[in-house]
């Protein structure tokens, strides 16, 4: 059994798309339910967060499974399997395994170490769990999940990761801001001291857990008021609300209204997760027709892919701050290290998972094998007893017992070495020249004709 991994996310696809594909938590058991129905799903687990969708299953076959979830999501969504298709990934055995750890981890999310996504992928498996349809291929691959997860969180600062980009891109905006105009090179430990923004106004492009990060940093600089827009108008006002419980002025704006409010603002900070630019020159251009001369204009673009059209970055008075500068900064340093430092774990517990799941498929196969022998130990005892039926019974159990102690012995050393060799990377094929030798899959009980015609054979020769 395999795991194939089914998904689309922030990295992947428009935010419209992410929202017409999105599973809520009371569809979920029907979907799962659905997908288990058919010949080709074995088990299923569908991850759903804000940023994504994935589904997660057990299945034999690669082709005809991945039919049966695409056309799911396509059912789902309303969406064709063609139009659905130019925006999922696809993942396979251990890559499947690779891209949970990743997610668990906190390095897939568009907040770089979260880490709610581990309560999320909790939820899913106990709903799959709860349903029946998650067994022991997902179960191990599951718990692995949220071991790695955890350890990563426990071992490294990932969990800081976004908050010190988030701080960076601030610092810098503040020192522009101070100086009246575009930085040159700061210092990673140039930290701003409360109430540095005192007096500034800001619009927070995206209501994700980065614009959750950006609300309460600019709060904390003591910023004067915040304007929050979003596709979705209730995430927006969700997060002014959010913003002035905290002691910070703020409101809610249509996303129509982005000139308007980039216009009032003297810092943008933008990480929507959209694909292509939601900020455009146009819009930058307009607000800038609207705002006093000399009124110095700092962009925060934390999207990945970028939110705002390059072009801006040549207008005058407008200093545009990217996710690769920001990343470049000495202070994002030591998040880098501990990104890499949980990037590490993850490879060292896949290559512990995916061993196991070699070994895992062993033991059926040896059971199988080990069974051929004690067929053939009880054909070749048949023939005897039909060939000398009046043979005692004390002879025939010490014979029965020779004979299996043969057949035990020539099995032992390549079932020891089969051990060995399925935990390395190409353990499958061996599996497959094992199936193939001991002719395994073909039935299910030795022809004992065959068997007594190749003894015979073997005795006249």
């Amino acid at each position: 059994m395999s795991i194939l991994l089914v998904g689309l996310s922030h990295h992947s696809a428009p935010v419209a798309l992410l929202e017409s594909v999105a599973v809520a938590e009371a569809d979920r058991d029907s979907l799962t339910e659905n997908l288990i129905s058919g010949s080709n799903v074995d088990e299923a687990m569908i991850v759903t967060t804000c940023n994504r969708v994935e589904v997660y299953a057990a299945v034999e076959a690669f082709h005809p499974a991945l039919d049966d979830v695409v056309g799911l999501l396509s059912r789902h969504s309303g969406l064709s399997p063609d139009e659905l298709s130019r925006h999922l990934y696809v993942r396979y055995s251990e890559s499947a395994a690779e891209h949970l750890f990743s997610v668990a981890s906190g390095l897939d999310s568009m907040v770089v170490g979260e880490q709610q996504i581990i309560g999320q992928i909790r939820t899913a498996y106990q709903s799959a769990s709860d349903i029946g349809a998650a067994g022991t291929t997902l179960h191990r691959l599951a718990q692995q999940a949220l071991h790695v997860g955890k350890r990563v969180h426990t071992e490294t600062g990932i969990d800081s990761a976004g908050s010190s980009v988030v701080s960076v891109a601030l610092d810098r905006a503040a020192e522009i801001l101070a100086e009246g105009g575009p930085a040159g090179s700061s210092t990673a430990n140039t930290v701003s001291p409360s109430r540095r923004l005192d007096g500034r106004r800001a619009v927070v492009l995206g209501a994700g857990a980065m614009g959750g990060l950006a609300v309460a940093h600019l709060g904390r600089a003591g910023i004067s008021h915040i304007d929050v827009t979003n596709r979705t108008p209730e995430r927006a006002d969700r997060l002014s609300e959010i913003a002035r419980d905290s002691g910070t002025p703020a409101s809610a704006f249509p996303m129509g209204d982005l000139a308007d409010g980039i216009a009032a603002a003297d810092i943008l900070f933008t990480c929507t997760g959209a694909v292509g630019a939601v900020v455009t020159l146009g819009d930058v251009h307009t607000a800038l027709a609207r705002r006093g001369p000399g009124r110095p204009l700092v962009i925060c673009d934390l999207g990945m892919p970028r939110d705002v059209d390059p072009s801006v970055s040549g207008l005058p008075g407008v200093t545009v701050l990217g996710i690769e500068e920001l990343n470049a900064d000495p202070a994002t340093s030591a998040a880098a290290a501990d990104a890499d430092a949980a990037r590490t774990i993850v490879d060292t517990e896949l290559a512990a998972y995916t061993q196991a799941e070699r070994m895992a498929g062993v033991g059926p196969l040896i059971g199988q094998l080990r069974g051929r022998g004690g067929q053939v130990v009880a054909a070749e005892m048949r023939r005897l007893d039909s060939r000398l039926p009046e043979l005692d019974d004390k002879v025939r159990d010490e014979v029965a017992n020779t004979v299996r102690r043969v057949v035990d012995k020539l099995l032992h050393p390549p079932t020891v070495r089969f051990k060995e060799l399925a935990a390395q990377p190409d353990g499958e094929n061996l599996a497959a020249v094992v199936r193939t030798l001991f002719d395994l899959d073909s039935v299910d009980r030795l022809d004992e004709t065959r068997v007594t015609e190749t003894s015979v054979d073997e005795e006249a020769s």
